[in-house]
């Protein structure tokens, strides 16, 4: 194989089909011949199908890079409404000049993914444009899932009640600041990595432990004040957050200090908010903490009733605050 991407690589030729057959089909396991649709069988249940597009800059950054993140991100997006994650699709627009061995690396990366998370990459799409028309790589990755029919309502928010209780499988905002000081060139005291893994077996292991969901949303742009927020235009009802119960890795939360960002509202590649019946919500904490993705799982609020839907944080210094809806990104290409 050359050792550089040409734009030979995305002209449909035969370069195109040494790249998808060599690389792309022989690392995610396709089924020779390729067809320009992948025909699966059909299970039971109701299909979950989603996609999402990813332009992370830098493309390889502490704890992840950008092909996993794409595998991770189209799983929790699945698993978070309620779906076994099962095909996913991968399409990748690339620069002329951008390095072999540089997608090698992201492919491989995207496989293992795959592969721990228990999926298959079955179909994609390449295109290859001038340099200078694309910062690199951008990759969209598609998936579909099956949901069982009790679990059709996890991501509507139809369920929550007042005094359900809000659950975080983890600390916050490891991943935006694990990419912006991959950006910039920062270092910190502490290595920052992304948080950035699949979590459908983690959910998978709440559902099994039969403790009641009412909502489930994985904790990306806008973090947690942007999905508390989703939440309030759900369902009517108020949020409380407290803070000092919300996990926060230290230097995470000293860089936020330094550099004047909200944890509270950073993106994240590995958390969710489950929401959940008091009574359940020990047996949801013990489930979580019994995976390497929820060990410092936490209750950091409730559900409450209030004339005035809105969603409020309760300060460490004993004083009140409104979360707002996100007014854009704190930081761009974060994902």
């Amino acid at each position: 194989m050359d050792e550089f991407i040409t734009m030979d690589h995305g002209a449909g030729g035969r370069r195109t089909q040494e790249l998808i057959k060599s690389l792309f089909a022989a690392s995610f396991g396709m089924e020779m011949p390729l067809t320009d649709s992948s025909v699966q069988g059909f299970f039971d249940g109701s299909l979950a199908f989603t996609t999402d597009s990813y332009v992370v800059d830098p493309i390889f950054f502490p704890g992840g890079d950008i092909g996993k993140m794409a595998v991770c991100g189209t799983v929790n997006d699945l698993a978070v409404s309620g779906a076994d994650p099962k095909f996913l699709s991968v399409s990748f627009i690339i620069e002329e000049g951008f390095k072999l061995n540089l997608l090698e690396k992201i492919v491989i990366s995207m496989a293992c993914e795959a592969q721990n998370a228990g999926v298959r990459i079955v179909t994609g799409d390449t295109k290859v444009v001038e340099k200078g028309k694309c910062d690199g790589i951008f990759i969209t990755t598609s998936g579909t899932g099956v949901i069982k029919s009790d679990r059709t309502d996890t991501g509507k928010g139809i369920n929550v009640r007042t005094g359900d209780w809000l659950i975080v499988n983890g600390s916050l905002g490891n991943h935006s600041i694990a990419v912006l000081g991959s950006r910039k060139g920062l270092s910190f005291t502490t290595t920052v990595e992304s948080d950035c893994t699949s979590l459908n077996h983690l959910i998978e292991n709440v559902f099994q432990s039969g403790a009641r969901v009412s909502f489930m949303r994985d904790l990306t742009r806008g973090g947690l004040a942007g999905v508390l927020n989703e939440l309030v235009e759900m369902t009517g009802k108020s949020i409380v957050v407290d803070e000092a119960s919300v996990p926060v890795d230290e230097p995470v939360r000293g860089a936020c200090e330094m550099l004047g960002f909200d944890p509270l509202y950073l993106a994240n590649e590995g958390k969710l908010l489950i929401v959940a019946p008091e009574y359940d919500a020990e047996m949801i904490i013990n489930t979580l903490r019994s995976h390497p993705a929820g060990s410092n799982a936490a209750v950091i609020g409730e559900v409450v009733s209030g004339t005035t839907p809105n969603v409020v944080a309760l300060t460490v210094t004993g004083g009140k605050r409104i979360l707002d809806v996100p007014s854009g990104l704190q930081l761009p290409r974060i994902c």
